[in-house]
């Protein structure tokens, strides 16, 4: 395999990636060819929003491709095209074998929060006496471990679950705070998520670590109430669920609310007030992001 770089401008890097791909390359990507220089362009958009250009002033294109394909036949295309001397042949540069499975297992390695211990399938269990292990490996669904919003919520939940509790993890993802909940002693754990793919993804997990939870889509959530719901999405999405969470929340139980950048705390933490909750605040933060808590009296 085999990884050919040009240089171009902005206007015809579409020209040479949709070239090459016709011609059978299995990749292209553009990049700025002045990264790391005074001249690096950022080049961005709002989540949802395409960007207002796909490229930089002077790109770099790169192409994947097989050990036999033959780049010369749509260079001599392109240059028929598009005239001599409009994009330069940089490299051809062969690509070292990558054990892939390899490289990706050295990203995801045994995480300890507490009693709780998050161990990919690849590592061994620990051997704690007390430890509480989630057997979870990376896939489709948000929710590892690693991230920070992830890590607050499981720190919360390893301090405050007790036998006996009722919890709901609203938009359970992989199914990881739904699944500490359970083998921290809840007696009844549900989840719900937006995607289908995930709650697949969290009812294998849940099989794998041997607890049973309650899967379904929004529109099925159970109604409760809930001693504990725990809520790890995006503090767009918390604000306007407030309604339907603190709905389904047991008086006396607590919310808990990750997902939010520490300078958007404040409209979350409004937006429950709003509802009825009470002593909604901040309770922990780790990097740029937040924690919440709130309660209903």
């Amino acid at each position: 395999m085999f990884e050919i770089t040009y240089r171009t401008t902005e206007d015809l890097t579409e020209t040479l990636s949709e070239a090459f791909f016709g011609a059978g390359a299995l990749s292209v990507t553009v990049e700025d060819a002045d990264a790391g220089t005074v001249d690096e362009t950022p080049v961005f958009a709002e989540p949802g929003v395409e960007p207002k250009t796909r490229a930089w002033k002077r790109s770099l294109v790169k192409v994947l491709v097989e050990d036999d394909f033959d780049e010369t036949i749509p260079e001599a295309l392109l240059a028929k095209t598009l005239g001599e001397g409009v994009f330069e042949k940089l490299s051809r540069e062969p690509l070292p074998e990558v054990d892939w499975v390899k490289k990706t297992q050295a990203q995801f390695t045994s995480q300890r929060i507490g009693r709780l211990w998050i161990v990919p399938s690849w590592e061994t269990t620990p051997e704690e006496k007390d430890a509480v292990v989630l057997h979870l490996d990376p896939g489709v669904a948000f929710g590892t471990g690693s991230h920070p919003t992830t890590r607050m919520c499981l720190t919360w939940l390893e301090s405050h679950v007790k036998a006996g509790d009722r919890l709901l993890d609203w938009g359970t993802g992989t199914g990881i705070l739904a699944i500490a909940a359970a083998k921290l002693g809840a007696r009844e754990v549900a989840g719900n998520d937006i995607d289908s793919q995930a709650i697949e993804a969290a009812r294998e997990n849940a099989r794998k670590n041997g607890v049973t939870l309650a899967l379904s889509d929004l529109a099925s959530t159970p109604e409760g109430p809930f001693d504990i719901i725990v809520a790890n999405i995006l503090a767009g999405p918390l604000a306007m669920l407030a309604p339907d969470i603190v709905r389904r929340l047991k008086v006396g139980g607590t919310i808990v609310l990750s997902g939010i950048l520490n300078t958007q705390a404040q409209t979350v933490i409004e937006a429950y007030l709003r509802e009825g909750a009470q002593r909604a605040e901040i309770t922990s933060e780790l990097e740029d992001w937040v924690c919440i808590t709130a309660t209903k009296e």
